[in-house]
């Protein structure tokens, strides 16, 4: 005789909804597009609580960043992207990540943008700790001005699943909404975000 549990995940089995066929993503030619995707990015990111800046290149992204209020009184930054900012603490003779907690700014490498959702694909190469796209007081993400897609379908085939420890999508400064209904910036991370879209940059 069948035990309970059996019994209760064979009624179960024999109830679930039929398959569907996945959808044919070849056959859509109708995705979401921008006649100026880098400002669509811009607009969008200011709604999620960041800023977009454009340059022509890393020279003057520095000089912005270090026009900045927060880097200026920054105490501890660190920068993984060369000539743009500096870093007052060696990142690689940190071995534990703990010891990064009281980093004020982050200057760090962005692969590519998104137009749709202002979303940043990161990952660990650059980095020796991922904790630095969270932890910081303040981020800085630098992006190829080139390398803004459209939407996150363009995105995916960018993307290469598997091949890095960490990857993720970014999209603005840590904020919260659900505490009486009051927006609340930097509750859970990096009090602020600006990304830099360099022209001269591959």
């Amino acid at each position: 005789m069948p035990s309970s549990r059996d019994m209760i995940l064979n009624r179960i089995r024999s109830a679930l909804p039929q398959s569907s066929p996945l959808p044919d993503l070849a056959a859509v030619t109708n995705w979401q597009t921008f006649a100026d995707p880098i400002s669509q990015f811009a607009t969008i990111l200011k709604l999620v609580g960041g800023e977009a800046v454009q340059v022509k290149n890393l020279a003057e992204a520095d000089a912005h960043l270090r026009a900045q209020d927060h880097w200026a009184s920054g105490k501890i930054r660190i920068s993984v992207v060369p000539g743009v900012g500096d870093s007052t603490i060696d990142m690689t003779a940190i071995d534990d990540p703990h010891e990064l907690k009281n980093v004020d700014f982050a200057v760090l490498q962005g692969h590519f943008a998104v137009a749709e959702n202002a979303a940043i694909w990161a990952t660990d190469d650059p980095l020796k700790h991922r904790v630095l796209y969270f932890i910081p007081q303040h981020v800085a993400i630098v992006v190829p001005a080139s390398e803004v897609v459209n939407n996150l379908h363009e995105a995916y085939d960018r993307m290469t699943v598997g091949k890095h420890a960490f990857a993720g999508f970014i999209s603005g400064p840590s904020k919260t909404a659900d505490i009486e209904q009051s927006l609340v910036i930097g509750a859970h991370g990096a009090r602020s975000l600006i990304v830099y879209l360099v022209n001269d940059l591959r």
